[in-house]
C-alpha cells in the first residue's frame, strides 16, 4: 500500500510514501521493510525495495540515504569521475539526511519510522526534495539547509508525511530548551507531560520552521506512526523494527 500527497504539486512532479503493507519480509518486519540497516535479511529487503519501486511506477532506481539525524543536504546527482554513479550510490548510501535534485527522473527518497519525512517541490516543477527530519534535525536546520537549495525558497510546496503524533512523542524538557533557543515560539508545540517531560507536536515545529521562511503552501501532517500500528513502523513502539521510505522526482 502506498501513500500519495495530496497537494496541488505540478503535474511532472511525482511523490510517494510506503506504509509497511505489501511486502515479503515476517515477523516483526513485515511485510514492506525498505531498511538494510535493522537487521531484515538483506535479500528481502531487496525485494522489498523492487517491489516499492515497481507499485511507485519509477524510472529509475531511489537514491538511498545512510541517515544521521545532521543537516547535510546530498545535491543529485552525484558523479564520479565525470559519470553519473546512481546504480553504485544504491549500493553504498550517502551520509546525508536530505536530498535535492533538478534532475529528471533523480529519485530522491528518505527512511522513517517515527521521524518526519518532509516531500518538497517548486511551483514550476523544476526542483525537488526530500527531508528526513527527526528533532535532533529539525532544530540543527535540516529544513533550512534543504530549502535554501531551491531558487524561490518561498514558492515551494511542502508535504509532512507520514511521522508520529504529539500524543506518543514525549520528549524530556531539554528537547524542548534546545527548540526555544532557536524561537520562543517553539513552546506552543509542546505539552507539559508526566515527570517533567513534554508531548512534542512534530508538525507543528516543521510547520514553524517553513512559514518563518515564508513557506506557506504546507500539506499533510495526518498520521500517526506510533498509533496505526497496522499501517506503519514505528521504532518508538516497537524499538526492533522495519523502515517506510518517503521519495519524490520530476518526470
Amino acid at each position: 500500500m502506498l501513500i500519495y500527497p495530496d497537494w496541488p504539486a505540478p503535474a511532472n512532479v511525482h511523490a510517494v510514501s510506503s506504509s509497511r503493507l505489501g511486502g515479503v519480509s515476517s515477523t516483526i518486519y513485515d511485510s514492506l521493510n525498505l531498511g538494510l540497516h535493522v537487521n531484515d535479511n538483506p535479500e528481502l529487503v531487496a525485494k522489498n525495495r523492487l517491489i516499492y519501486q515497481q507499485m511507485a511506477q519509477m524510472p529509475a532506481v531511489p537514491t538511498w540515504l545512510n541517515q544521521v539525524h545532521g543537516t547535510h543536504v546530498a545535491v543529485l546527482p552525484l558523479t564520479s569521475n565525470k559519470i553519473i554513479s546512481n546504480k553504485v550510490t544504491s549500493q553504498e548510501p550517502i551520509t546525508a539526511d536530505a536530498s535535492f535534485s533538478q534532475t529528471r527522473q533523480q529519485i530522491c527518497t528518505v527512511m522513517t519510522a517515527d521521524c518526519l519525512p518532509l516531500l518538497i517541490c517548486d511551483s514550476e516543477g523544476q526542483q525537488v526534495a526530500a527531508v528526513h527530519a527527526g528533532w535532533r534535525g529539525l532544530c540543527a536546520g535540516i529544513i533550512e539547509k534543504t530549502i535554501a537549495h531551491f531558487s524561490q525558497p518561498q514558492q515551494v510546496l511542502v508535504w509532512l508525511g507520514p511521522a508520529i503524533s504529539q500524543a506518543k512523542f514525549e520528549v524530556g524538557p531539554e528537547v524542548r530548551a534546545q527548540f526555544m533557543q532557536h524561537n520562543s515560539n517553539a513552546a506552543q508545540a509542546f505539552v507539559l507531560h508526566r515527570n517533567g517531560k513534554y508531548l512534542a507536536d512534530i508538525y507543528q515545529l516543521a510547520r514553524q520552521r517553513l512559514q518563518a521562511l515564508g513557506v506557506s503552501a504546507i500539506y499533510g501532517g495526518d498520521y500517526c506512526t506510533y498509533q496505526q500500528a497496522e499501517l506503519f513502523y514505528s521504532y518508538r513502539r516497537d524499538g526492533q523494527t522495519g523502515r517506510m521510505a518517503s521519495a519524490i522526482w520530476l518526470d
